[in-house]
């Protein structure tokens, strides 16, 4: 027999969806937040060349400033107030939660519960200003080092430029926030995908073009479709797969009434890091690059011309380090997210056992076991889901758009999005079959 929760889920449809004035109201919200981040990829910085700046950007739209300006939604070519997007913020959330496995005391604050976090969160905006300074500086000093981009360089336009791009970041953090709190939720997730879609139509245009130019063979581009279709399901399969752990609870005697014994399911993700680590590595990897790359642009030669050459899509450091901080961040993340021994003492404070394991220190080894084989799945998942497409990207010269990283969080989003809004319609749809039973109840009296 179906459950109630697979009965309501298989009532979901869109006149579900017009009466929950709750869910409606946050998805109108998000839409406008995100149209208000769209806006602010079109406003440019103030005493910029742009045409200039078009052309410099052209020579290096194949490097890491490609891919920067695919997360930021084209604002990095414009040069617009919200160049850097949110990745300080993601470089921030990064640094503290590295900091909070090694450091007892950002260890406690963690363990103290909300008011813990939410001193952790303030930590982490004081360094996403710090990074977003530091990032704004190295834009404002490269743009001025270019020679033509800047209408009237100097002191003033630094201070300008650094004051409007690490505004314009600390804005995403709060818009993405809001919308983590007053919309469908995964803030910052959504505004790195609507970034990444709003350039796609471009980007497919722009290919075909090529094709139709004959820069792209069409057999080329025909292999480019299939393995975007491919990689799509394989991502939903993969994000959909998990190990399920067998629990067992006893009979229990509440008062005069016994019990009988319950089994349920513990499930373990594959992926139970989600679309962090690819985020992670490529925020990592363009933090160092941001200057570089438009100082080495400009005929920059010694440590900076060398940094940007060895980080270019393709080339073997780039694949390595790519790969290696993929592997790493996801094994960091599911340790971050996933406390072994915490599910363990929840199970024997409740009482369910594993068949066959002893309750307690037992059963976390055993779960950390059977998570480390899982994510060494996942790691391997997501290097490959990453690696293969932008390697094929790399030497084709096809927009960044599709590599692998583009779709792991389209797809990952999509997902997310759409279990938020299925939870939401679902709660809408309980308070209503509550409302009519109270209404019977009152009736029959």
């Amino acid at each position: 027999m179906a459950s109630a929760a697979e009965q309501l889920a298989a009532n979901i449809n869109f006149g579900a969806l017009a009466k929950a004035e709750e869910l409606k109201r946050r998805i109108w919200f998000t839409l406008g937040a995100l149209i208000v981040y769209r806006l602010g990829t079109y406003i440019p910085l103030p005493g910029i060349d742009p045409e200039a700046l078009r052309q410099s950007f052209q020579n290096a739209s194949g490097g890491v400033l490609g891919l920067f300006n695919m997360f930021s939604g084209g604002a990095v070519e414009r040069m617009a107030i919200f160049a850097l997007n949110i990745m300080p913020y993601i470089s921030a959330s990064i640094i503290i939660q590295l900091l909070t496995s090694v450091m007892p005391t950002l260890e406690t604050l963690k363990k103290e519960g909300e008011s813990g976090r939410k001193v952790l969160n303030q930590y982490t905006r004081y360094l996403t200003v710090f990074l977003a300074v530091f990032q704004s500086w190295g834009i404002a000093v490269g743009l001025q080092s270019s020679g033509s981009i800047v209408r009237d360089p100097g002191l003033f336009f630094v201070i300008s430029t650094v004051i409007t791009l690490t505004g314009g970041t600390m804005f995403l953090m709060w818009l993405g926030e809001q919308i983590t709190a007053r919309g469908i939720g995964n803030g910052a997730s959504l505004i790195i995908f609507a970034g990444i879609v709003a350039n796609l139509p471009s980007a497919i245009a722009g290919t075909l073009e090529l094709g139709r130019q004959g820069a792209i063979s069409t057999p080329l581009i025909l292999l480019v479709l299939v393995m975007a279709v491919a990689v799509i399901y394989f991502v939903v399969f993969m994000e959909r797969a998990q190990r399920r752990l067998l629990i067992n609870y006893p009979k229990r005697q509440v008062g005069n009434r016994m019990y009988e014994g319950q089994t349920s399911f513990l499930p373990l993700k594959l992926n139970t890091s989600g679309v962090i680590p690819p985020i992670f590595a490529s925020s990592l990897l363009l933090l160092p690059a941001t200057v570089a790359s438009f100082q080495a642009t400009q005929g920059g030669t010694g440590i900076v011309a060398t940094l940007t050459a060895y980080l270019s899509h393709g080339r073997p450091a780039y694949v390595i380090l790519y790969a290696a901080l993929i592997a790493f961040f996801t094994f960091f993340y599911t340790a971050v997210v996933f406390n072994p021994q915490e599910t363990a003492d929840n199970l024997k404070k409740h009482g369910g056992f594993i068949p066959g394991i002893r309750p307690g220190e037992r059963t976390a080894e055993y779960i950390d076991r059977i998570l480390t084989r899982i994510t060494v799945i996942g790691a391997a998942y997501l290097v490959l889901i990453c690696l293969i497409p932008e390697i094929l990207v790399s030497y084709a010269a096809l927009p960044f758009y599709f590599g692998g990283t583009s779709l792991l969080i389209v797809v990952s989003v999509t997902m997310d999005t759409i279990a938020q809004v299925h939870g939401h319609l679902l709660a809408h749809q309980y308070e209503g079959l509550v409302k009519k039973a109270k209404l019977r109840g009152a009736r029959r009296r």
